[in-house]
């Protein structure tokens, strides 16, 4: 569709010319002559403009990460790719190319204005994600159902629409059914939609529309409760007792439980069951309600410790910034002094006693960063003894009710071998009444046959228990591990920016002292 530049060989998107657009597109003042001596960095880049490059497939865009506007129209790129890095992209015009499907815009959360202007598409989809779209450009392209519209109502801030240009604008009912099925439009194909126009396409399409909103209403419902679940599942997770609000660790045991299955046709065997699982569930209940109470506890620990790391640093912050301005009135009157000072004894005396000023300055930062440092050493160590005290007593709580878990079993594989050794006695005899299924019968051959099926149920039953304790327990210690490594790096790494910014403000100061020269002064 777009034959402009046809003669010239397609181009290829490489530093060479990013840097060169970049370079062209910045500041023409001294500001930007001095970015260009000494190197642009496309990260902070806010804007670019590569149209009418004949570039052929969108590459290396990945650094220019904090980007708001990009313009790639009037080219010959065939694919959406390599925007991925893009996420704070606002405007983005793909108009005049040769893309044929919309896609690779999954992380361009942000953006509110997308023009993909003559082109070759014939469906719109695959914007999902773009939930801040308001302006929307896909005129001259191949687009002819007008279901394509019901797809937009998702779009609940989408205002600005074209799509003048494609087979689906010659329908009869093109304007009118736009109106109706997006009626928070305010502008379709360049012109604003007058109240009048909605209310005839409302009126026309009122029964079609009052269906489609039912079914909306009923997928969004779902939606919800779905994400609802999803969440709550999220929560269990980081509490480490997901599934255990109800039977799914017991029905996870029988489900791979062959054996098991088959001997619960043995007489007596289903109430068995079935009591066993009642006392299961409530111990698993049991773990899962202390779980979400030992969640809280440590939540309470870590918000405490966040709010008296927060407190702190604004006290210890507040201390410097007070030291730095008493500091700073007392400097600038030195600086003067020293400005109008004529005798050069007395101004390499109060430079003298500037440089002094300035190591008690630096000295003083240091010293409450020191204490800072000695005061959140202290209390990230108190939190870190509750904390492993917290996870110690979920652990130890948690396999002693495990252990309950065990214990019925234990219970219930002696009472389950008792019923099978007594049907295997009446087979014997020929004194069993009830009918069994022929692949329950099998099992009764001899009595080694029927103990390995019973054991091997057993055994089935201990590996689940025994892996679910594993799981918790191994994740719960990793979680713990975690976080106490990372309060202490985020610590570390809090103190080398504090000292680095310490030492860059002292260097500053110093070296305006250190360029003020006794000759220029004193002319």
């Amino acid at each position: 569709m777009n034959h402009l530049h046809d003669s010239m060989e397609p181009r290829v998107m490489d530093d060479d010319m990013l840097k060169l657009a970049v370079g062209e597109q910045g500041p023409r003042e001294e500001a930007g002559q001095l970015a260009k001596q000494e190197g642009i960095l496309f990260k902070d880049v806010l804007s670019l403009r590569l149209d009418f490059q004949n570039i052929l497939r969108i590459d290396n865009l990945w650094q220019f990460e904090n980007l708001r506007k990009l313009q790639l129209d009037n080219n010959i790129i065939e694919r959406i790719e390599g925007l991925e890095n893009l996420i704070h992209l606002v405007w983005l015009d793909l108009s005049f190319n040769n893309i044929e499907a919309i896609e690779g815009l999954d992380t361009l959360v942000n953006l509110e204005d997308l023009s993909l202007f003559n082109n070759r598409i014939s469906k719109i989809d695959s914007l999902d994600a773009l939930v801040k779209l308001q302006v929307l450009s896909l005129g001259n392209n191949q687009i002819s159902n007008m279901m394509n519209i019901i797809y937009l109502r998702q779009f609940k801030c989408l205002r600005t629409l074209s799509l003048s240009g494609n087979p689906m604008a010659e329908a009869e009912d093109y304007k009118m059914f736009i109106c109706a099925y997006l009626p928070d439009l305010v502008y379709l194909d360049f012109r604003r939609i007058d109240d009048h126009m909605k209310e005839l396409a409302k009126m026309k399409h009122q029964y079609s529309i009052d269906e489609l909103k039912h079914r909306e209403d009923l997928l969004q419902v779902q939606l919800e409760d779905k994400q609802a679940r999803r969440e709550e599942l999220e929560a269990h997770k980081s509490a480490f007792i997901e599934h255990l609000n109800g039977s799914f660790l017991f029905d996870s045991m029988c489900a791979e439980d062959v054996e098991g299955s088959k001997l619960s046709h043995l007489p007596g065997v289903s109430e068995l069951l079935e009591a066993y699982k009642d006392k299961f569930v409530i111990i698993c209940l049991n773990i899962f309600e202390y779980g979400l109470k030992q969640q809280e506890k440590r939540k309470t620990e870590l918000d405490t410790l966040n709010e008296c790391i927060h407190e702190a640093i604004q006290e210890n912050q507040e201390q410097g910034k007070q030291k730095i301005a008493k500091f700073e009135e007392k400097h600038l009157l030195n600086l003067s002094a020293i400005r109008e000072e004529s005798e050069l004894p007395n101004i390499e005396k109060k430079i003298r006693e500037c440089s002094e000023d300035i190591t008690e300055l630096s000295n003083t930062l240091m010293m409450l960063e020191m204490q800072l440092v000695e005061q959140l050493e202290e209390t990230i160590n108190m939190f870190e003894r509750n904390i492993i005290d917290l996870v110690g007593l979920l652990i130890e709580n948690v396999q002693s009710l495990m252990a309950q878990c065990r214990d019925l079993e234990n219970h219930y594989h002696e009472k389950l071998l008792e019923i099978s050794i007594n049907t295997l006695e009446k087979i014997a005899k020929g004194e069993l009444e009830e009918d069994l299924p022929d692949d329950v019968r099998a099992l009764f051959v001899d009595k080694d046959t029927i103990v390995n099926a019973v054991g091997a149920s057993h055994d089935i039953h201990l590996l689940k228990i025994d892996n679910r304790e594993d799981e918790l327990v191994t994740r719960i210690n990793s979680w713990c591990t975690h976080l106490v490594d990372k309060i202490h790096n985020d610590e570390i790494m809090r103190n080398r920016k504090r000292v680095k910014e310490i030492s860059q403000y002292i260097d500053h100061i110093q070296s305006e002292l250190d360029n003020l020269e006794c000759g220029d002064i004193i002319d």
